[in-house]
């Protein structure tokens, strides 16, 4: 009899599957008590810490939420999705299914309380509710449960809420270097902090449901933010400060044996782990089978893997404006390879310009009132930059050019190459030309070969058009203009974009032989190597070339005509090259500035980039 009710109790185990909770909160970095801030009072998640394993190192990939939170669902780098900007709608491949509904078809409850925000069209239903009232107390009695539960009272928009009495003291906030430090800047820094407080008081409830309800010895917790501070310069932008979160993982004794090697509770891991690791870590947690196309390391579970040498972060379109930005770390360094070098760091964005910290601190800088590092966000990006973490965690002192620091560079500008590469990054294609090449395919599919999506030849190019100098004269840069002109009419219209787009930023070689052609770039059938092109003629052109240029980008701009990713990559050429001419400013005033074709979450970005234009002028 003993045997047999043993063989059964041993069974049970073996089919039983842990609880799994979510807490995420938005737009902080681990300014929290647990993470050594004296500054922060955060009493609920120190607690959770002191009985939970903290990482040291963890990165959301992305740092701004919709892309941040496709990698994380996905367990996909959302570059290699296609689905890196923000905010973008692309077809996940066939047969795709996200982590919740694999958890589902094995017998999980899940739900999500509440945001989803990815930039994909939803392959199915993903929760078993989704919404402000989802819970796991809607699961039935016993049925494991996947919960989600994301707090929005840190988020951005939060910080400048005003009128706000402030509890933290703004006289003594800690403040980053690349700040001014003004009455405004230390309102706001202050102010995150106080929303970091109301969101560990809410971390605290759930918590305290979790145990009424007699759950937390059967539950895994996890809370991280998703991404870094929703101050200026930390999100949207992919350095350690845009990407560092606070991460801490509990694991009650009854699935101690699911923890990572090493765990206990108050403990500290320096292991990379990432957004991308957490889909299969969920997975391995549930005993499930991570799928091939998942491009993470479980951190945990009986499938958990070694730590990866590497985290990758990236930045594509930020609402209404283009960038380009890839950064990598191995814990200790991050580097940094900026693809559009002669874009400042700080474009005009409507909603990042809402914060009063990012309006006094472009203030300051146009009446010439502040000194490095404090200026470098309205200037032009180096193409390469090297950060120490450890001697240097503000990111303000660029070692890329340092002899001292060239193998620490080399070793992980490779790693950033050959990430792009494995993962078939499709952000070296300009978004318009995505999609008009991909159609009503899914990106990563249609670009899974070369014959559709050469990404080392178009990587090549990239990488020798952002070949910023400050001296285009340098010899150096010779050969790279000569090849760029060399490759203006290459049968890939990705190399003739960023060709075009070098040429733009180092200027035109007046003795090759290909000189008095460019103006037929203009009728690229690519419009997007005719906006690189316009841009080209209107800073190095001919009167009539430049003409004929402005014209070009009025065209691509009417989104009626073209469509809503070549104008707004025209408009924002257009702004940056600050062209001040009524006649300009007539043609954008006739310009649709919405349409009922274009989804809700980026209706807008049109209007905001002539707006803008129409008020500068």
């Amino acid at each position: 009899m003993f045997v047999v009710i043993l063989g059964s109790i041993q069974a049970q185990e073996s089919e039983a599957r842990p609880n799994i909770l979510w807490i995420t909160s938005e737009d902080n970095g681990p300014h929290l008590g647990c993470y050594g801030d004296e500054y922060a009072t955060t009493p609920n998640l120190d607690r959770l810490s002191a009985r939970s394993l903290r990482y040291a190192r963890a990165w959301s990939n992305a740092p701004v939420c919709a892309p941040a939170r496709t990698t994380l669902i996905t367990g996909v780098h959302a570059p290699s999705l296609g689905a890196l900007n923000m905010r973008s709608k692309i077809n996940l491949p066939e047969g795709m299914r996200l982590f919740p509904q694999r958890l589902r078809e094995a017998g999980y409850y899940c739900s999500n309380r509440s945001k989803e925000d990815y930039n994909f069209h939803k392959p199915g239903k993903i929760w078993d509710f989704s919404g402000g009232k989802g819970h796991w107390r809607q699961r039935a009695e016993g049925q494991p449960f996947f919960s989600v539960f994301n707090f929005t009272i840190s988020h951005e928009s939060r910080i400048r809420t005003r009128p706000h009495e402030a509890v933290h003291d703004p006289k003594t906030v800690p403040l980053p270097a690349y700040h001014p430090d003004t009455p405004e800047v230390r309102q706001d820094w202050a102010q995150y902090h106080d929303k970091i407080s109301e969101m560990d008081a809410q971390v605290g409830g759930v918590l305290a449901q979790l145990e009424a309800d007699g759950l937390a010895d059967d539950t895994i917790v996890f809370y991280f933010s998703d991404h870094g501070s929703g101050m200026p310069r930390s999100k949207r932008w992919p350095y350690n400060s845009g990407l560092h979160v606070p991460m801490l993982v509990h694991f009650p004794e009854r699935w101690a044996h699911l923890a990572p090697e090493g765990y206990e509770a108050g403990g500290v891991s320096n292991r990379l782990v990432s957004f991308v690791d957490l889909a299969p870590t969920v997975l391995s947690l549930a005993g499930l089978s991570i799928p091939d196309y998942m491009q993470g390391a479980a951190i945990a579970g009986k499938q958990a893997t070694p730590a990866p040498a590497f985290m990758h972060g990236y930045r594509g379109r930020m609402d209404e404006r283009y960038d380009l930005v890839r950064s990598v770390t191995d814990g200790r360094f991050i580097f940094i390879r900026n693809y559009m070098p002669h874009r400042i760091y700080g474009q005009y964005l409507d909603y990042m310009f809402q914060t009063p910290t990012t309006r006094i601190w472009k203030e300051l800088y146009d009446r010439g009132k502040l000194q490095p590092p404090q200026t470098y966000f309205w200037e032009t990006k180096p193409p390469l930059e090297l950060y120490d973490l450890q001697n240097d965690p503000d990111e303000v002192n660029n070692l890329a050019h340092d002899s001292n620091y060239r193998a620490v560079r080399e070793r992980l500008q490779d790693a950033q190459r050959e990430q792009a590469m494995a993962i078939r990054d499709l952000g070296f294609l300009p978004e318009c030309e995505l999609h008009a090449r991909a159609g009503e395919s899914a990106p990563r599919t249609w670009g899974a070969k070369d014959e559709r999506y050469d990404i080392g030849r178009i990587l090549a190019m990239a990488e020798r058009a952002s070949s910023w100098n400050t001296n285009t004269e340098a010899p150096e840069l010779q050969p790279h203009r000569k090849w760029m002109q060399d490759s203006l009419d290459d049968p890939d219209s990705a190399v003739r974009y960023w060709a075009a787009l070098g040429v733009g930023i180092l200027g035109p070689d007046p003795e090759h032989p290909k000189r008095s052609e460019l103006g037929k770039l203009l009728d690229d059938p690519a419009n997007a190597v005719r906006i690189a092109s316009a841009e080209l003629l209107i800073r190095f052109g001919e009167a009539d070339e430049r003409e004929d240029a402005v014209e070009t980008l009025l065209e691509c701009a009417d989104m009626t005509r073209t469509g809503i990713w070549d104008a707004v990559l025209a408009l924002g050429t257009l702004d940056a090259l600050g062209l001040n001419d009524p006649a300009i400013s007539k043609a954008l005033g006739d310009l649709p500035l919405e349409s009922s074709a274009i989804p809700d979450k980026f209706r807008g970005y049109v209007g905001r980039l002539i707006k803008r234009m129409a008020a500068r002028n």
